[in-house]
């Protein structure tokens, strides 16, 4: 049997103590790195690429054109940061070698900070996540699933006192379902590339309208025999399989690389988070789903890779005074 990924000298190419022995000026010099290459700095302000004057004691430009001052992390999803660059550094770090996900109040006793902090800087990288994610169109073989989460009623202490959960007025208002879209690797290889959404059920205008939007036209699409997924069969070639009946039809058909995503989100639900508030559960599902698409990547590389989406992401619109007040009003839903 081949040697399992994590336990490869690979998947180790960063540890936290290289990150910690970094100087300020190491750390300032990554950031700058990420941000424009071996490039000088370019104004967030007005997009000037000119030798801008920098202010060695502030670590600052000031741009040469429009004299507007920036630093390494203005206009990113770091902007206004208090904390030193190098703490920014270790807590990404962190995050890439949590495999199953990460929580708060973990990355609070790890960085030494309150839980607010940690909350927030853990949901700007997912939100980074989030809005440099592929979405492109899928190919190939592509699986179609979806769970549900926050579902969970807790029964009554006495039996003459609990209601039928099944029924739709007993259930909770926050349950949700997170619905994926993955293709198929090649054979042995897993799957390659997961989309997430959220919806309040499977339906089948949701289905439909997302497939439209994010599966290519030709492709095989794999479902199990749920009814949101029966209009597929007049726009896609699909295959369906009965999961009461079976997890592999006789001829192959499988969703396994779907179920493949929920096993991992599932373990960073139990595990790490708990459980998901809606209004950012999407920044979850995702993230689960980067995880898995890059299960391969050693820690390095993933380290490098969401510092450049975070160094790419602009200022956060959802968690800039987040502990102020300036929270999202509207959870993002598939209608």
């Amino acid at each position: 049997m081949s040697q399992h990924f994590l336990l490869s000298a690979r998947a180790r190419t960063l540890s936290l103590r290289k990150i910690f022995s970094l100087s300020d000026d190491q750390a300032f010099e990554m950031f700058k790195q990420s941000r424009w290459g071996h490039h000088d700095a370019i104004c967030p302000c007005c997009g000037s690429m000119a030798k801008h004057y920098f202010i060695k004691t502030r670590r600052q430009w000031r741009c040469r054109d429009c004299n507007h001052t920036f630093s390494v992390t203005s206009g990113t999803i770091f902007a206004s940061h208090k904390l030193p660059l190098k703490v920014y550094l270790a807590a990404i770090a962190i995050y890439c070698n949590a495999v199953k996900g990460l929580s708060a109040l973990q990355l609070a006793r790890d960085l030494d900070v309150q839980y607010k902090t940690a909350f927030v800087l853990a949901h700007k990288i997912r939100e980074s996540l989030m809005a440099q994610r592929d979405e492109t169109e899928l190919d190939g073989e592509v699986e179609l699933d979806g769970a549900y989460v926050n579902g969970h009623v807790r029964p009554k202490n006495k039996k003459a006192d609990r209601v039928d959960r099944r029924l739709a007025e007993n259930q909770k208002a926050d349950k949700r379902c997170v619905f994926v879209m993955r293709s198929r690797a090649e054979a042995g290889q897993g799957g390659k590339r997961t989309l997430t959404f959220v919806m309040k059920s499977e339906h089948q205008a949701g289905v439909l309208k997302l497939a439209g939007r994010f599966i290519r036209k030709g492709t095989t699409v794999f479902a199990d025999e749920a009814p949101a997924y029966d209009p597929l069969h007049a726009y896609f070639p699909t295959k369906r399989v009965n999961h009461q009946v079976e997890y592999r039809s006789d001829d192959g058909v499988t969703t396994n690389m779907a179920e493949s995503y929920f096993s991992r989100f599932r373990r960073m639900q139990y595990g790490q988070v708990h459980k998901f508030g809606i209004m950012y559960l999407n920044h979850y599902a995702n993230e689960a789903a980067y995880r898995e698409d890059n299960r391969r990547m050693s820690n390095g590389e993933m380290f490098f890779d969401i510092l450049i989406k975070c160094a790419e992401t602009r200022t956060s619109r959802d968690f800039g005074g987040y502990w102020q007040g300036n929270k999202r009003l509207m959870e993002h839903l598939v209608h």
